[in-house]
């Protein structure tokens, strides 16, 4: 139903007056199709233009990447080919409306949603956060609309928005494929971080299994075709200990599907990898192909970069903040203290600018296997360079190409080339980075949440993917 391969569109380079015409021509023969019964599948694209991908060499100003500029200088993008399927009885999502103690009147507590972080202002805006006035010069697009402070964290609450407005809702039980349980267990576990009466903490996870196993939809399948969104990775749900709870460990959760930004990598047979939100949630398939467009044509000054702090369960990242400020190829943003340098970090456009800038993105794991990093520098068309297989290869396999090296570079953070990582990447032919760095911008549109209020915005998102994905699995369970 979705296409796995994201491509370029073929953006048209007009003169105004072919602009007009075309414009013309586009009110009378294009009419959109109802966002109610239609998903828009994703572009037949085509390549016709690559960014040179050596450090400090600059691109043919005069091509244009065959996209129209406004007075302001700014890509206006020609409407790609789009085909639009229906959503059928292959693809049918019922939303369970559930009592609001499980989602939005956690949201009524969000003072204390965290000990360590306000949530109020990140669960504004139905989980995108608050809106970035700008992303500063380097980053301006004609689309500021669509960027925002997104947490990390973020992912079930905005998964439940584009549900609610998705173009595969049904509100009839009886013709669904899948069963979406809206539960804010993320928000609700880092609320009880620090409770101490375990069964206090538990309490409403084992209220929404009672509540889900007495509805006759989770007994006909036995729950094998509800899932869920979790927005925390997977260690803060299976834990009988103080600091975190043990929701996939309760009986019946184990039949559900678990969509979660950081899985288990070895024991996760139910649990599929979701992207962490980034900062990007276009309403219009214009403002996506616009940001595309961009990050081919930007000027990457640095050969890597590497954004981050130490850790003391991930020595290698000692060894990346080393290499990267003893070169003169490397952009590093050190996120230690409360400097200016490490109040950066917490800034969106300063993040995207050095990603923006850079050839490859360093990623190594932190406190867990997964960064939102990852994600960021996919965003910033930078390369990732990873040094765990668990960082990104074993999490989000419905979203990442099967053949790693068309997209990312590989390190073992236990081999000498861990040493050397300038060496290593100074060694990649620039055809082959330059082919690297368009697959990535290809993944842009189906790693990003769109935003939950638009419709028919004419690419596939991070929800579409999922639904597409979870219904083949879910079919092998219930047929």
């Amino acid at each position: 139903m979705f296409s796995g391969e994201k491509k370029p569109p073929i953006l048209l380079r007009c003169s105004s007056s072919l602009l007009l015409f075309l414009s013309a021509a586009c009110l009378i023969f294009w009419f959109p199709s109802s966002p109610e019964t239609l998903i828009q599948q994703q572009h037949d694209l085509h390549i016709q233009h690559h960014d040179p991908p050596h450090v400090n060499q600059t691109r043919n100003q005069n091509n244009n990447n065959n996209n129209n500029k406004n007075a302001d200088g700014l890509i206006t993008p020609t409407k790609p080919s789009v085909t639009v399927p229906t959503c059928n009885q292959k693809l049918s999502v019922y939303l369970y409306t559930l009592p609001k103690k499980f989602n939005l009147g956690l949201l009524h507590n969000c003072h204390n949603l965290n000990f360590r972080t306000d949530m109020c202002p990140h669960v504004a805006n139905s989980g995108l956060g608050q809106p970035l006035p700008t992303m500063g010069p380097t980053l301006a697009t004609n689309s500021s609309s669509s960027w925002f402070a997104t947490n990390q964290f973020a992912a079930e609450i905005i998964f439940h928005a584009r549900l609610l407005n998705h173009p595969c809702r049904t509100y009839d039980p009886t013709r669904a494929t899948l069963f979406y349980v809206p539960y804010y267990g993320g928000l609700h576990v880092s609320s009880k971080f620090r409770e101490r009466n375990l069964t206090a903490r538990d309490e409403l996870d084992v209220s929404l299994v009672d509540y889900l196993q007495s509805q006759s939809t989770w007994q006909k399948h036995n729950g094998k075709d509800h899932f869920i969104t979790l927005g925390r990775i997977v260690r803060d749900f299976t834990s009988s200990w103080i600091g975190a709870g043990r929701l996939l460990k309760l009986a019946g959760v184990e039949n559900m599907s678990v969509l979660i930004i950081e899985r288990n990598p070895f024991k996760g047979s139910n649990q599929h990898g979701i992207p962490y939100p980034s900062y990007f949630h276009p309403s219009t398939w214009q403002e996506m192909s616009t940001w595309q467009t961009k990050m081919r044509e930007t000027h990457r000054h640095h050969l890597f970069s590497f954004i981050g702090a130490k850790r003391r369960k991930a020595a290698i990242r000692n060894e990346f903040i080393k290499q990267c400020g003893e070169s003169t190829r490397c952009m590093l943003l050190n996120c230690r203290g409360s400097n200016e340098e490490a109040r950066k970090c917490q800034e969106p456009s300063e993040v995207l600018k050095v990603m923006s800038e850079s050839v490859f993105c360093l990623q190594a794991p932190g406190d867990s296997f997964t960064r939102r990093s990852t994600f960021d520098s996919v965003l910033a068309g930078c390369i990732p360079v990873f040094f765990s297989p668990h960082t990104a290869y074993s999490q989000y396999q419905w979203y990442l190409p099967g053949e790693r090296s068309k997209y990312s570079v590989y390190i073992d953070q236990r081999s000498k080339a861990r040493k050397r990582i300038e060496e290593v990447l100074l060694k990649i032919p620039s055809e082959k980075v330059r082919m690297m760095r368009e697959k990535i911008i290809g993944l842009i549109p189906s790693l990003t949440y769109a935003n939950p209020n638009a419709s028919d915005f004419g690419f596939e998102d991070a929800v579409d993917v999922a639904l597409a994905s979870l219904a083949e699995q879910v079919k092998k369970f219930v047929d």
